[in-house]
């Protein structure tokens, strides 16, 4: 009600499947945001301090977030997302595993690389862009999906492949207004 939110390339969503939904993080509202708009609920990766919250440690459970210990390799969370996305769920997820505070592009974590390599889902770019701020424009670009199986066959890093993703993320929030 508050928002005046733009909705772009939608039906780049797959309706079934697993799918890896990849998306820079402008803000807290976000996780929200980015599945609000789509006809399929999606799981979120959240940052495990979120879980010791008083409000959000029941919360996010609910909602279907689980949680991630950044700085490490969590391996129970990547055990988490991989069986989400063999049961075909959809799992949102920002490659940067923090908010960029300048609205720039950071350099995407290898873990979203090895979800995208090691599962078979769908890998799927979106950009945000716009303000928060109320009565505001705000766009989510949902781009088409990236061909992860040329990748496979290569055989390249979980650090190769996150790069290939955040460049689809980069071409996203670089269109030019009405394009795809």
């Amino acid at each position: 009600m508050f928002f005046r939110v733009r909705v772009i390339g939608r039906e780049n969503i797959p309706a079934d499947g697993g799918v890896l939904l990849c998306s820079n993080h402008i803000n807290n509202l976000d996780p929200p945001f980015l599945g609000a708009f789509l006809k399929r609920d999606t799981r979120y990766m959240a940052k495990s301090e979120l879980f010791t919250k008083p409000v959000l440690k029941g919360l996010l459970p609910k909602l279907g977030a689980f949680p991630i210990r950044r700085g490490m390799s969590d391996r129970q969370a990547l055990r988490t997302g991989l069986g989400l996305l063999k049961e075909e769920e959809m799992i949102g997820v920002f490659p940067e595993g923090t908010r960029s505070r300048t609205g720039e592009l950071g350099k995407g974590l290898a873990g979203i690389g090895f979800f995208a390599l090691r599962s078979r889902a769908e890998v799927v770019p979106a950009a945000i862009t716009g303000s928060y701020k109320p009565f505001s424009r705000l766009t989510i670009v949902y781009g088409k999906p990236v061909n992860m199986e040329k990748l496979r066959e290569e055989k390249v890093s979980a650090e190769e492949a996150t790069e290939a993703i955040m460049e689809e993320i980069r071409g996203l929030l670089n269109r030019k207004p009405g394009k795809q």
